[in-house]
């Protein structure tokens, strides 16, 4: 399979892309700083402990959380366990294939995971049963449904808002009452891409494929910096990564609103 940044777009798009950007426009009538119409809906899933159906535009994505009790790790006996993984299914576009992961969907997981885990999102302690011996284990799968461009910010959004409704199955274990995921903040991640020396938020399909460089900044509630992810060959000036990460508190507030 191929890697997304090695998939081929005409030189007769490019040229046009690159064209209406000097404009400062795009191909869908937005500004070099909008981004798609968002759309989330929650507990989709019913056999899930948590889960939420993101679309950013066409790009559609599900997240999933399975919480069961487990061993915890041997450095952090008392801290539960919150781990990720994404999958981009043959039926999302015609360059996914089917088998194990590739670099593409590694890479996702770990960016959404970076985020969610630098932000101290799920407290961890706070899914300790018996300190070295028992706690909770929180998965997250992630699913590719329709790509159009950005999975990073549309599984961010699918991954906060599954964990931000996921309820703890104690009853089902025998470990007494069910409750809520403790969840402390709504980390939330802004893509921007290069193209020439352009930069745009929520870039699709065709504008992510002919980015040079890529840059997913993820912030807190407070606006903080939690993760960035730098992606793509060329180079991101310190003059716009700056626009960057402003974009990234602007933007961040939005979707926040928008979660709820």
């Amino acid at each position: 399979m191929k890697k997304m940044s090695e998939y081929i777009i005409s030189e007769i798009k490019r040229d046009h892309i690159m064209n209406l950007l000097k404009e400062g426009k795009r191909e869908d009538g937005r500004g070099v700083d909008d981004i798609r119409e968002v759309q989330i809906s929650v507990g989709c899933i019913e056999s899930a402990d948590g889960s939420a159906r993101v679309k950013v535009g066409k790009t559609e994505v599900i997240a999933g959380v399975k919480i069961i009790p487990g061993t915890p790790f041997g450095d952090t006996p008392d801290s539960g366990v919150l781990t990720m993984g994404a999958e981009l299914i043959p039926m999302a576009h015609p360059m996914f294939e089917s088998g194990p992961p590739g670099e593409d969907a590694i890479e996702l997981a770990r960016v959404v995971d970076r985020g969610i885990r630098e932000s101290g999102m799920v407290d961890v302690k706070a899914l300790c049963i018996t300190a070295g011996e028992e706690v909770w284990m929180c998965f997250v799968d992630i699913y590719a449904l329709d790509y159009d461009g950005n999975l990073f910010d549309a599984a961010n959004l699918a991954t906060v808002s599954a964990l931000r409704t996921a309820v703890i199955p104690g009853e089902q274990y025998g470990k007494g009452e069910n409750r809520p995921l403790p969840v402390t903040c709504t980390p939330v991640s802004i893509t921007s891409v290069k193209i020439g020396n352009d930069l745009i938020l929520d870039p699709n399909f065709d504008e992510e494929m002919i980015s040079s460089a890529r840059l997913t900044v993820t912030t807190d509630d407070d606006g903080n910096f939690r993760a960035m992810q730098k992606g793509g060959k060329g180079s991101i000036t310190r003059k716009e990564l700056s626009l960057c990460l402003d974009r990234a508190v602007e933007k961040g507030k939005v979707l926040r609103k928008i979660i709820g």
